[in-house]
C-alpha cells in the first residue's frame, strides 16, 4: 500500500470518528442522514472526488434513479443528497463497503430472488414513506463507463406504491468514466486498493433532472423515462429499455 493510500485511510478513520457519534445520536432522536452524508461526502473528497451538482435535487419524498459506474458513486451521491440507498444484498457482507452501506441506512435487496420481489418492494416503499430520499442505481450493477444499460423496472414499483416522485440522476465522470469504472470481474478488495492508490482529483458531475410523478405512470414507464433522461444527459444515443 502506498503512502497516499495510508494517509487516505487514516483521514477517513478520523472523519468517521467525528461523524459516527453524531449519526448514532441522530438515529436515536428519530433519524437524520446529515452525519452519514457528511462522512460520505468527506470520504469522497479524501479519495479525490470533486463533485459538481447541476439541477435541483428534491430533498423529500423522492426516489433518485441513477446510472452506476463505480463504488465512488455512493460517496458522490450520498454526500450531495442525504438519504438512503437501495443496495444488492451481497454488498451487506462486504468488508468496508458493506459497513459504509449500513452506515448510510441502505435498504438491501436480492436481485436474483424473484420470490422476494414483493418483500423488497415493500421495504423500499417503507423507506420512501419516511420522507427521506432513497437512491437506486437502476442498472442493477456497475457499468463500463461507456454504455448505459437498461434500467430495471422491478424496484420502481415502490415509488408507484408510495405515490412519490422519481428524479433521474446522471452521474458523469466525463472523459474519465471508463477509467473510473469498476472493471468487470475485478474483486472488490482490488478495486478499493485501486481507488485508494490512484493519484489526482476525480471530477464528477451529478445532474439532477426533472422529476417524474410516479402516480401518473407504471413501473415500466418510470424505468424507461428515467433511462431516457439519464441517457440524454450523458449524451448517449441508445434505445430506451424494453
Amino acid at each position: 500500500m502506498t503512502l497516499r493510500a495510508v494517509v487516505r485511510v487514516l483521514a477517513m478513520a478520523l472523519l468517521l470518528g467525528v461523524c459516527l457519534p453524531g449519526h448514532l445520536i441522530a438515529k436515536l432522536r428519530g433519524g437524520s442522514f446529515f452525519w452519514a452524508s457528511l462522512f460520505l461526502g468527506g470520504a469522497g473528497r479524501i479519495l479525490g472526488l470533486r463533485v459538481r451538482v447541476e439541477g435541483q435535487p428534491r430533498r423529500r419524498n423522492v426516489l433518485y434513479a441513477s446510472n452506476h459506474i463505480s463504488w465512488l458513486d455512493i460517496l458522490a451521491l450520498g454526500g450531495a443528497a442525504p438519504g438512503r440507498f437501495v443496495a444488492k444484498s451481497e454488498i451487506e457482507r462486504w468488508p468496508v463497503i458493506g459497513w459504509l452501506a449500513r452506515f448510510s441506512g441502505s435498504v438491501f435487496v436480492s436481485r436474483h430472488r424473484r420470490s422476494a420481489t414483493r418483500v423488497q418492494a415493500d421495504a423500499v416503499a417503507t423507506a420512501l414513506g419516511e420522507g427521506w430520499p432513497v437512491s437506486l442505481f437502476a442498472e442493477g450493477g456497475t457499468g463500463d463507463g461507456v454504455r448505459l444499460d437498461p434500467f430495471r423496472a422491478s424496484l420502481f414499483a415502490a415509488a408507484v406504491e408510495a405515490g412519490t416522485l422519481v428524479q433521474p440522476v446522471a452521474i458523469d465522470y466525463g472523459a474519465r468514466s471508463a477509467e473510473i469504472a469498476w472493471p468487470e470481474g475485478a474483486a472488490f478488495s482490488a478495486e478499493i486498493k485501486r481507488m485508494l492508490n490512484r493519484p489526482g482529483p476525480v471530477p464528477v458531475t451529478l445532474r439532477f433532472l426533472d422529476p417524474l410523478d410516479a402516480r401518473a405512470a407504471n413501473r415500466k414507464m418510470l424505468a424507461e423515462r428515467s433511462f431516457d433522461a439519464v441517457a440524454a444527459a450523458l449524451g448517449q444515443k441508445v434505445p430506451a429499455a424494453a
